[in-house]
């Protein structure tokens, strides 16, 4: 089943949040790398250009993340937890749609006000344009931290949700994570 039921999430919301989630870690991983001294200045620029390839591309999964969502029934929590637990969640996985948008965003703002001017290569096919913003060492360094900020913001909520969800599947030996990780309706 592709959509979600009321019981289940379809394999086109699995196969959106595992991939942006992949790309997520990629992305915090890769940021992380790209950002050492001492790297040679040609492979840096091409971890840059990857950086920002596929930042975009979580960019746009995310909005179709969101489309998705909004077109689609969400599925009942799973029955035993409590209206903490239920809310933390909601409110976890509605800061965590919103900063895999607002990451690449605050990055294509710092691209975009960067007074080196160098160019985004989508996977080396085609130029993403700048936003159009004004150019200048200040612009650029308040998305800089911006872009900082918020990245790690959402790694720490990557880890919390992780945690989260490892806690319920080991400890708790409830549904909260196999459902995430398989389509199908289950007898309660």
């Amino acid at each position: 089943m592709l959509r979600n039921r009321r019981d289940a999430f379809g394999w086109g919301t699995i196969a959106l949040h595992w991939t942006i989630a992949l790309l997520i870690i990629g992305l915090i991983v890769l940021g992380y790398v790209m950002t050492r001294p001492n790297i040679d200045p040609a492979l840096q620029f091409d971890l840059y250009q990857w950086h920002k390839s596929f930042g975009f591309t979580a960019l746009a999964l995310s909005v179709i993340r969101v489309i998705w969502w909004l077109a689609n029934k969400h599925p009942a929590p799973v029955a035993g937890l409590s209206t903490l637990e239920k809310r933390a969640s909601a409110i976890t996985h509605r800061l965590l749609i919103g900063l895999t948008i607002a990451v690449p965003l605050a990055g294509w703002a710092l691209a975009s006000t960067s007074t080196l001017g160098i160019p985004t290569l989508f996977f080396n096919r085609f130029v993403i344009p700048h936003l159009p913003m004004e150019k200048s060492a200040g612009a650029e360094a308040f998305w800089t931290n911006a872009h900082a900020i918020l990245a790690y913001g959402l790694a720490g909520l990557v880890l919390l949700h992780a945690a989260a969800a490892l806690f319920h599947h080991v400890l708790r030996r409830d549904m909260v994570l196999a459902r995430m990780l398989r389509s199908e309706r289950r007898q309660r």
